[in-house]
C-alpha cells in the first residue's frame, strides 16, 4: 500500500497518478518521487487449501481493462485439473482481452496452479 507524504494523487484518464506524473505503481520506485511516496507492502499469509485452484498474477496492463472476476471466470477451463501447458493459453487469452479493450500498456500474466502445493 502506498503512503503519500505531502504529495497528492490525481486521476488522469482513469489512472491514479502521483503529482500528475507517474502511475502510483511506477511512482513507488521512481527516485524523483521518493520524497512524496514510500512503499510499505501489504501482505497476507494464507495456507493453500484444495479450494484454491489457481493464482493469477498480472501487471496493471491487464488489471486496468479486465476485472478480477472476469479473469477468474476465464481461467478455469484452461487451468483446473489440467497439468499441460493450458494455463499459458489462459494467460494469452487474458492479454488478448485486455488488448481488445484498448490497453496500450504492457500486460504480463502468470497463472500458478495451486493443487501442486496443497498438503
Amino acid at each position: 500500500m502506498s503512503i503519500l507524504q505531502g504529495g497528492y494523487v490525481d486521476c488522469s484518464h482513469g489512472v491514479p497518478r502521483v503529482l500528475v506524473s507517474l502511475a502510483v505503481s511506477r511512482g513507488i520506485g521512481d527516485r524523483t518521487l521518493k520524497q512524496w511516496i514510500t512503499s510499505e507492502p501489504e501482505s497476507k499469509i494464507l495456507k493453500i487449501v484444495p479450494e484454491f485452484e489457481f493464482m493469477i498474477m498480472a501487471s496493471d496492463g491487464l488489471w486496468d481493462k479486465v476485472s478480477n472476476q472476469e479473469a477468474i471466470d476465464l481461467a478455469p477451463p484452461f487451468c483446473v485439473g489440467n497439468d499441460k501447458l493450458e494455463p499459458l493459453s489462459a494467460c494469452k487469452k487474458l492479454v488478448e482481452l485486455s488488448a481488445s479493450r484498448g490497453s496500450n500498456d504492457d500486460a504480463s500474466v502468470m497463472i500458478v496452479q495451486l493443487h501442486r502445493f496443497c498438503s
